[in-house]
């Protein structure tokens, strides 16, 4: 009898290379990763691995802020970008994309979405935001590992890179995408929430975000469009307290929500092609 389980962790493996030595990951039994040089990796029983290693300080979103962002972005807040994500990543069918930062897996389930048996690889160094997103989607599959570090994905081997709201390690970006493979990246501006701001609920953005990240990127990838989202987004409580704790203003501001009625969303959508 076939084992239901195997196809899909074939499936999470042919992403994988081994934090510890490099090789390339194999499914060995059904909640069991290995390579050849007989290292081995648990996969937890909610279909996701972690291959995050010792001597990470960073730590990842916790039950709390990703309740507060599903608040956000399942009740279409963040819609547009999502939208425009999609559209600035141009999967193909069949294609294979990195969400680096993924959260619970919002923005790569719109881009895979968008073409026909395209899948996704939601990695977060939030085991609890990677349980999230690969039980979202049939098409995602999760992995919780540190973007400062090497990434425990095979060199050349994806046609998708996403960067939404961030961190961005852009060599390993570069290592991972195929030739001509695409990265998407999303930043605020300075005026993105900005009512929420003034109220010192939320962190600060530094200014010229996108042209710090064109300038970075110059090297090893060629620009290809920019586009920019903006809109008014009406706000009650909810959304209020939500777009406050989703993320890491969360464990900063001491205010109360501000008591607005609206506030401006503004991002930059940034693509580029690895050269």
């Amino acid at each position: 009898m076939t084992d239901p389980a195997r196809p899909a962790l074939a499936r999470l493996a042919s992403w994988l290379r081994c934090p510890v030595c490099g090789r390339d990951l194999e499914p060995l039994d059904r909640l069991t990763l290995g390579c050849a040089e007989g290292h081995r990796h648990d996969v937890n029983k909610r279909g996701y691995v972690s291959l995050l290693g010792g001597g990470s300080k960073l730590v990842g979103d916790s039950a709390e802020m990703l309740d507060a962002r599903d608040v956000v972005l399942e009740g279409g807040a963040f819609a547009p970008i999502a939208s425009a994500v999609a559209a600035a990543a141009q999967p193909a069918e069949g294609s294979r994309t990195l969400d680096a930062g993924a959260g619970t897996g919002y923005y790569l389930r719109a881009a895979v979405a968008s073409a026909p048996d395209a899948i996704g690889l939601a990695m977060d160094l939030s085991p609890a935001a990677v349980a999230r997103a690969a039980r979202s989607s049939a098409r995602v599959d999760g992995l919780v590992a540190d973007t400062w570090r090497p990434l425990p994905v095979r060199s050349q081997n994806v046609d998708v890179v996403l960067d939404v709201f961030a961190p961005r390690n852009l060599p390993e970006f570069h290592r991972v995408l195929r030739p001509g493979g695409r990265l998407v990246v999303v930043v605020p501006r300075a005026d993105h929430l900005g009512s929420l701001r003034q109220a010192g609920t939320m962190l600060d953005i530094p200014t010229d975000k996108a042209e710090d990240v064109i300038a970075a990127a110059g090297a090893l990838y060629a620009p290809l469009t920019r586009e920019h989202v903006s809109y008014a987004l009406a706000l009650d409580d909810a959304l209020r307290v939500a777009l406050a704790g989703m993320g890491p203003s969360a464990r900063h501001a001491d205010a109360a929500p501000a008591p607005a009625d609206e506030t401006t969303v503004s991002v930059d959508v940034l693509s580029f092609e690895a050269r």
